[in-house]
């Protein structure tokens, strides 16, 4: 992505000095994609950092975490006042919330920018998502908004998002849902492929038409053509078919869930679907279990297949709703929890190009936002969700029954089906909880007849005595 990006940016007019560690790759490039370009290649930090007009603006695109800091720390004995640093890879957003903190007593300004899009997108117009320090923002904006992707209107996929780790933040939580799209893919294709039995060139063309209506989006385009891409040296036998069922996966997912888990967000979507490649990361055990425990056969279906594939479709969508619904709730929480004060419509719009989970409704979301100010709770209650979830419910619902029936996993879809019928639900049995923990624990309980906040205990056994432990929530 790092070379790519170097290849936008000199595009669109800037010049641009490089550098790498292993200096070979720089006198490789420069003798091949940069040969004749305003590219500058610089053979250390120092001869970096000289070719460089100030305020001196250099970009890393280096691993998260230690690397990222062993870098900054060589870099900051070479700037002046003034000059930025800018974090371009997937770091967790406490460590850019640190290095703003850092850097700004050493009076340097550092900004830790989310850049997506893959390969292609860092060439052709990346969704590009910064936060940090704002007196930052003026010296890179024309040169972020120049290169990152355009929608229709010719806005660009890249805007302020906040300060401190906020850009980083919207960053994993954007990675958080596509984990969660993906997994949704994934789910659909087994179910058609097992339950179906449909071939792979079928897919490709279901796929394909999918990619036409409200599922319109990068993700169920590639995975179009991913299902007709056959073998080099054996043209009856599709590639994916070959590739090994186990997945890695680089931490933003995980960092995702974990923050969930510390604001107290039912993000469960995207939980499930990290579980989901941590399960089938355990391939080999896997293997073996399937050899012991029993389930029911997955017998063909054998009504019409596609009412199926439409039912299917809708699972898909409606799950992916969710899947949004529950992202953008975290990234409102994290930033009221920090007073970074997103724009959540912007967010949507940044997504909307160049970026891997870019679609065709987060232009719906943009306006869910924009039309109340911020103030939407959760995207579910908007009418154009609200509109999209009901028609696609009871084929939502026939897919995660069959699959359950059938003895197949839909961790993802059936996680997206529980939270929406929880969250529409005025009562759930959490009265039974608070009376069981304070039964063991004398952790208090609030009453339907009494004001929140307002806590009770019973002695329920007679023996406990009326000594209660304090109220809290972590």
């Amino acid at each position: 992505m790092g070379e790519n990006l170097i290849l936008n940016f000199e595009s669109h007019g800037f010049t641009v000095a490089v550098y790498n560690r292993t200096t070979s790759k720089v006198d490789e490039f420069l003798k091949g994609r940069a040969n004749g370009k305003k590219i500058i290649g610089t053979h250390s930090l120092e001869e970096l950092v000289g070719a460089l007009k100030k305020p001196a603006k250099i970009m890393l695109m280096v691993q998260a975490g230690k690397p990222v800091d062993a870098v900054i720390a060589s870099l900051v004995p070479l700037l002046a006042p003034g000059d930025i640093i800018i974090d371009g890879g997937n770091s967790n957003y406490p460590d850019t919330e640190r290095r703003t903190k850092e850097l700004t007593e050493k009076g340097l300004l550092f900004i830790g920018t989310g850049v997506s899009g893959g390969e292609e997108g860092a060439l052709l117009g990346p969704s590009i998502m910064p936060g940090g320090h704002p007196d930052a923002w003026i010296h890179v904006k024309p040169l972020f908004q120049g290169i990152a992707a355009k929608v229709e209107d010719g806005s660009p996929c890249c805007d302020w998002v906040g300060s401190g780790g906020a850009g980083h933040y919207v960053k994993t939580v954007h990675n958080g849902i596509e984990y969660g799209d993906i997994q949704l893919i994934c789910e659909a294709y087994h179910f058609m492929k097992l339950v179906l039995k449909l071939s792979n060139e079928e897919m490709r063309e279901t796929f394909d038409t999918w990619n036409k209506g409200d599922l319109d989006s990068y993700l169920i385009e590639i995975t179009r053509d991913i299902l007709s891409k056959k073998e080099e040296d054996k043209k009856d036998q599709y590639v994916v078919d070959n590739i090994l069922d186990c997945a890695g996966q680089k931490g933003t997912g995980k960092w995702t869930a974990i923050s969930a888990l510390d604001l107290g967000m039912p993000v469960s979507l995207i939980a499930e679907a990290v579980f989901a490649r941590c399960l089938r990361a355990q391939k080999e055990e896997r293997v073996r279990a399937s050899e012991i425990l029993v389930g029911p056969e997955v017998e063909e279906y054998k009504g019409d297949k596609k009412v199926l594939i439409n039912a299917v479709r809708d699972a898909l969508f409606a799950s992916k709703l969710v899947s949004y619904a529950q992202g953008f709730v975290l990234i409102k929480a994290a930033s009221d929890e920090h007073k970074w004060k997103i724009d959540f419509g912007s967010v949507a719009l940044m997504w909307r190009g160049g970026c891997i989970i870019r679609s065709v409704f987060l232009g719906k979301i943009k306006e869910a936002f924009h039309k109340r100010e911020n103030k939407l709770d959760n995207l579910l209650l908007d009418e154009y969700f609200q509109k999209k979830i009901k028609e696609c419910q009871r084929g939502w619902r026939t897919i995660v029954s069959e699959a359950a029936l059938r003895g197949i996993p839909l961790p993802a879809m059936s996680s997206a089906l529980n939270y929406y019928d929880g969250y529409r639900s005025a009562r759930l049995p959490a009265n039974l909880l608070q009376a069981q923990r304070d039964y063991f624990g004398a952790h208090q309980y609030e009453r339907i007849d009494q004001p929140r906040g307002k806590f009770f205990h019973m002695n329920w056994t007679g023996r406990g005595g009326v000594t209660a432990s304090s109220a809290y929530s972590v």
